[in-house]
């Protein structure tokens, strides 16, 4: 495990959906700060069995990790169904995934990272947090332009001009690709981590639950399944023999 030099005295809340980008930015805010909170969003979601994944996790990660279990700190779950359903997408409804006419996948809801930092924040305030961390990446992903380090940043600044604290959106996955998240998330926690990362995270959009792959559950099919897959292929890939011959995931 790391151990990089870690501001003890910051609080950070971890935006927590239970998938692997979100899991990974959970282990990599332990292994930083003094204390952390994670926050999840019910925003009706069709692959709602997320918010079971999150409790999962947590439970898994303070059972193997025991120096993180004492840094972690609540667990928050915000109702947003009334932004969902103004959104909606094939996120929030039963409908075909596909690519729209403005070149986006029909995944895309409009505004929700942007939404879940506004709440996000104005929970942080009333907890003391100044830190907020989320999964967002804009090198292996399907071009929500609410991913983008840009936007962020202005959202980071807003949020400081309109909350009037030293607000921070940090983002450790922005710049990786999806086999760099499994090589962070084993650089973090090794074989436990990618362990839980494939049996416990959820990511797939339909919500599918039924098939263990080497990567995790899903339906193998929709766009977050193919980043998933893709990533662990590419990091087996660069990974020993010996290291591939004593874990297989769900194979």
């Amino acid at each position: 495990m790391s151990s990089p030099a870690r501001p003890l005295s910051q609080t950070a809340l971890v935006l927590f959906s239970g998938g692997q980008d979100s899991t990974a930015c959970l282990a990599w805010a332990l292994d930083r700060y003094g204390a952390v909170e994670t926050v999840g969003f019910d925003y009706g979601q069709r692959h709602a069995v997320e918010l079971e994944a999150r409790l999962t996790v947590r439970a898994r990660l303070i059972e193997t990790f025991p120096a993180w279990a004492a840094r972690l700190g609540a667990d928050h779950v915000l109702d947003i169904r009334s932004f969902g359903a103004v959104a909606s997408s094939a996120l929030t409804e039963d409908r075909a995934i596909e690519m729209t006419t403005r070149g986006l996948p029909s995944t895309f809801v409009p505004g929700r990272n942007l939404a879940f930092f506004i709440y996000a924040a104005a929970l942080a305030d009333r907890r003391g947090a100044d830190v907020l961390v989320g999964g967002m990446c804009e090198t292996d992903y399907s071009g929500y332009p609410d991913c983008r380090r840009t936007t962020l940043d202005a959202m980071q600044q807003a949020l400081r001009l309109g909350m009037d604290r030293p607000f921070e959106i940090v983002t450790p996955l922005m710049a990786l690709t999806k086999a760099q998240t499994w090589a962070l998330a084993h650089e973090l926690g090794g074989d436990a981590l990618v362990d839980i990362t494939v049996r416990d995270t959820h990511t797939c959009y339909k919500g599918e639950r039924g098939d263990l792959h080497a990567w995790g559950y899903g339906c193998d099919d929709c766009p977050a399944c193919d980043l998933r897959a893709k990533g662990w292929e590419a990091w087996r890939a660069t990974t020993s023999d010996a290291w591939r011959s004593g874990f297989t995931g769900g194979q």
